[in-house]
């Protein structure tokens, strides 16, 4: 690991944890970027896994005035968002990387296929009730699931689960998918520094960048419209799939 590597790590960290907090994908940033340092996809994934814990405490951090009030909402359903992580990172452990690596490119097509248009939930909102009905506990856990899987997109699937249940401003509810994302992430994160392939010299320089845009990408929120942010994510992930698709698929 060279000082440019690490910096430039550093860099697409700051960047993943800007777009992270703002329209949710970071990974289509974060783990390409890990496979073009030629780490392998199932450890490219793990590695950004435990780097994404700290976009969490950065979004977390400067998220507090969005999060003042909310502390009830968070404890009710941040226990199933932390059981939802330990099963996907269980599923992602046990099955075989070779799964992994062909169902990746799939993830991050309808992940950017989620943000050009996000799904509505709102017909939902009277069987989940406000705030702690047991079927927006079991939507926090099925996304949660797929956090600690892989979580492309993740953030943009709780948001919809949090947005179907609750009347609050869009802020205030992107604040708690931040905190609830970043528990998911965490405790996967955990089984991964104990049984999986992490690297640990990328993950360290990268987890400080996530740190970094995690912070400054409330405030970024706050003040641009996300929907060019939006589509330029979008559009980026649709081609980071067709070029994963390609080289899983039609390699020899």
């Amino acid at each position: 690991m060279t000082v440019a590597d690490a910096l430039g790590l550093i860099g697409v960290g700051v960047l993943a944890g800007v777009v992270s907090t703002v329209v949710s994908l970071a990974s289509i940033i974060s783990y390409p970027a890990l496979l073009a340092f030629g780490l392998p996809p199932l450890s490219a994934n793990v590695t950004n896994t435990v780097a994404l814990v700290f976009t969490g405490l950065g979004a977390a951090a400067g998220s507090r005035p969005e999060l003042a009030g909310q502390g009830g909402r968070v404890r009710r359903l941040g226990g199933m968002a932390a059981l939802g992580g330990v099963v996907g990172a269980a599923l992602l452990l046990v099955t075989p990387s070779r799964t992994f690596e062909e169902v990746a490119p799939w993830l991050i097509g309808v992940a950017s296929l989620l943000l050009l248009r996000p799904p509505k939930l709102q017909g939902l909102t009277r069987s989940l009730g406000e705030g702690s009905g047991w079927a927006l506990r079991a939507g926090v856990f099925a996304v949660a699931i797929y956090v600690g899987y892989f979580g492309a997109a993740g953030g943009i699937l709780m948001f919809a689960v949090l947005s179907s249940a609750h009347g609050d401003s869009p802020a205030r509810l992107n604040a708690v998918k931040n905190v609830l994302s970043a528990l998911a992430n965490a405790v996967a994160a955990i089984g991964f520094a104990l049984f999986g392939p992490v690297r640990w010299t990328v993950a360290l320089p990268l987890a400080a960048g996530f740190l970094v845009g995690g912070w400054i990408g409330p405030a970024i929120a706050r003040r641009v419209p996300g929907q060019s942010l939006r589509v330029v994510a979008a559009v980026s992930g649709l081609l980071v799939a067709v070029k994963l698709g390609v080289d899983v698929y039609l390699r020899a």
